[in-house]
């Protein structure tokens, strides 16, 4: 199998199911998940086709099955195969025209019947939120780690036990949890932002989508790092495009972990106080296939490729850290944090503290119609 980059997998449980068989058939309502009954395709996540028997006949014939490592080949959650699709994919890539053509039409030809949306929608979860509740008055963050894709266990549980201590030190309340009930209306407004500890996959159905981005839109502030735009396939166009504003094109695998020298481009700005000019990091470096610099991000560190062995995945320009305004809210992203090493790094620590803060509204620029404005 030849893909655009090497990653490890940890299998872990199964998701929970939604539908209900209270309606007759002909009165089923449709299940709120993103790709409830859309038809399948090369764009697929590669988990659909896997789960239904007649994709996975189609699969077979055209021999990628047989090909598929186990890491990709898993259904049981998380898994690989939830954040791939054919069409990032070399065997797919390898086959003659006609048989793109021929697999293309037979994936096309199945209907999504009540059992494959069923089975595709039941990696979701509208359950009712967290128990816990914070107290009004004093700053709050939800962290939020549901990952159904790929997990890294231990770079999940230090970037947790920074940010507990972060929140004990700055006086924030936090509430962490892998519950997507967690993301509506009536529990969002408890805080001032949303922070997404290394999430993988696509975790959230139609209603909660909505309910983060108009949380956001409305002047919530969210910070997102590492895994957060880490998936090679996306399904959720606003979520890759605007609030992270990056899309994950692949990271150095010979070596994997490179030391880099990350370098400070907005020394006034307040998400980079305490950070000098820069300094230098072993890292897991992303790249993206589009620069985040031409969505209209504002840089705040970008990466020295002199100082590190990029490959084929050079970008010149790389910046690694960034934030955006969406709306009237705040959005933060930093690609640093696979190794479990960056959440104990005293500047990598002092950049999310300093970015929380921003989006908790409490220093630094506010956001109105997109555009950063004075406090």
């Amino acid at each position: 199998m030849t893909i655009a980059l090497s990653r490890h997998l940890r299998i872990a449980v199964a998701g929970l199911g939604l539908m209900t068989a209270a309606l007759p058939a002909a009165a089923q309502p449709v299940p709120d998940c993103p790709l409830a009954t859309t038809p399948y395709s090369i764009e697929t996540p590669l988990i659909d086709l896997l789960i239904d028997p007649r994709a996975r006949a189609v699969l077979d014939q055209a021999g990628i099955l047989a090909k598929l490592p186990p890491f990709f080949s898993g259904t049981q959650l998380p898994t690989f195969s939830a954040i791939v699709s054919l069409s990032g994919m070399g065997d797919y890539k390898q086959l003659a025209p006609a048989q793109q053509a021929d697999l293309r039409a037979k994936l096309a030809a199945i209907p999504i019947d009540a059992e494959a949306t069923r089975r595709r929608c039941a990696r979701y979860s509208d359950g009712p939120p967290p128990a816990d509740r914070v107290q009004p008055g004093r700053p709050a963050i939800l962290v939020f780690d549901r990952i159904i894709g790929f997990k890294d266990t231990p770079s999940v549980n230090a970037a947790t036990a920074a940010l507990k201590a972060m929140a004990a030190r700055k006086g924030w309340q936090a509430v962490f949890t892998d519950n997507p009930g967690a993301i509506t209306p009536g529990y969002l407004k408890q805080f001032g932002a949303v922070v997404w500890n290394n999430v993988s996959g696509d975790v959230l159905t139609v209603r909660q989508r909505q309910a983060l981005r108009d949380y956001v839109e409305k002047g919530g502030g969210f910070v997102g790092f590492h895994g957060a735009a880490g998936d090679p396939h996306n399904i959720w166009d606003w979520y890759s495009d605007v609030l992270v504003s990056a899309r994950f094109g692949g990271h150095p695998s010979k070596p994997q972990f490179q030391t880099a020298r990350l370098r400070v481009e907005d020394p006034a700005s307040p998400l980079t106080k305490g950070l000098g000019d820069g300094w230098s990091l072993n890292e897991e470096w992303y790249s993206f296939p589009a620069n985040p610099r031409d969505k209209g991000v504002h840089v705040l560190l970008t990466i020295d490729e002199a100082t590190y062995q990029p490959g084929k995945l050079e970008m010149g320009d790389h910046p690694i850290a960034w934030t955006r305004c969406v709306g009237n809210g705040r959005s933060f992203y930093s690609a640093i944090g696979h190794r479990t090493e960056s959440y104990t790094d005293p500047k990598n620590v002092t950049l999310l503290e300093n970015a929380i803060g921003w989006a908790l509204g409490r220093t630094g620029p506010a956001c109105r119609g997109g555009r950063e404005v004075k406090r």
